[in-house]
């Protein structure tokens, strides 16, 4: 079932509202503020929103924080910024037509800054999608956006409720899904098919045992000088610009 959170990102705190307001390459849809909080930074929120004409809605501290997520510190407001590149996973296996098309799935990271500098190195590299779940995996809030530098707002982040869910969806659209595990073949050396998707998985526990039964196999990235890994970020680039190179 579609979501919300497949069109929007929702950012949180003044700060990065105001920032979000501040550019104008990117469509706030609307602004949340909490009843009964004012002064100089709510000011400037309101006379930015009213400058780019952006809705305004007030709603009690509770609901704002439900909204911002349990626990977060949203100073009472936040914003939800439209994402013109996230899409459900399904529309965005119905609007390839019989294209080819490489993906990073994420599973079950826990980690914002990962998120988020995968998301970047993902853009960089021209892929066509990363799938990150609604649940097990951060939600693209602030810290992740941070971390990609801003490139979150225009990732094309695929969505899904779980990540079987989704590697599910992709799978049925012709996807082969390879694991990246160290017991795996060569990531360089593999005969990739022209539409595959490259899971990472937990940065402390690996590939979800729940998952693995699903992966077509497990490719690994060859290790020199006694490394044993890297971490999850860092495969990420290297697996997302091996894709790209292959295509190009």
């Amino acid at each position: 079932m579609a979501s919300p959170k497949d069109t929007f990102i929702t950012v949180y705190g003044r700060k990065p509202v105001m920032e979000a307001l501040d550019d104008t390459s990117l469509r706030v849809d609307k602004v949340i503020l909490a009843e009964g909080i004012g002064g100089p930074p709510v000011r400037a929120i309101l006379d930015a929103a009213r400058a780019r004409n952006v809705q305004v809605q007030r709603a009690s501290a509770h609901r704002v924080k439900v909204l911002a997520g349990n626990g977060r510190h949203d100073q009472g407001v936040l914003a939800d910024v439209v994402a013109p590149r996230m899409a459900p996973v399904g529309d965005f296996v119905e609007s390839l037509g019989d294209a080819p098309a490489s993906v990073l799935v994420l599973d079950r990271l826990t980690n914002p800054a990962n998120v988020g500098m995968i998301l970047r190195t993902a853009t960089a590299a021209g892929l066509d999608g990363v799938l990150l779940p609604r649940r097990g995996v951060p939600a693209i809030d602030p810290l992740v956006v941070k971390a990609s530098a801003g490139v979150a707002f225009r990732a094309p982040v695929l969505r899904s409720g779980t990540v079987e869910e989704g590697c599910e969806v992709l799978s049925g659209a012709g996807f082969a899904l390879f694991g990246l595990d160290a017991g795996g073949t060569s990531l360089l050396d593999a005969d990739l098919p022209t539409r595959v998707a490259l899971v990472l998985g937990n940065e402390t526990d690996g590939l979800s045992a729940s998952l693995r039964p699903m992966l077509d196999g497990l490719l690994a990235i060859p290790m020199h000088g006694g490394v044993e890994s890297l971490g999850v970020a860092s495969a990420g680039a290297v697996a997302a610009f091996e894709l790209a190179r292959r295509r190009h």
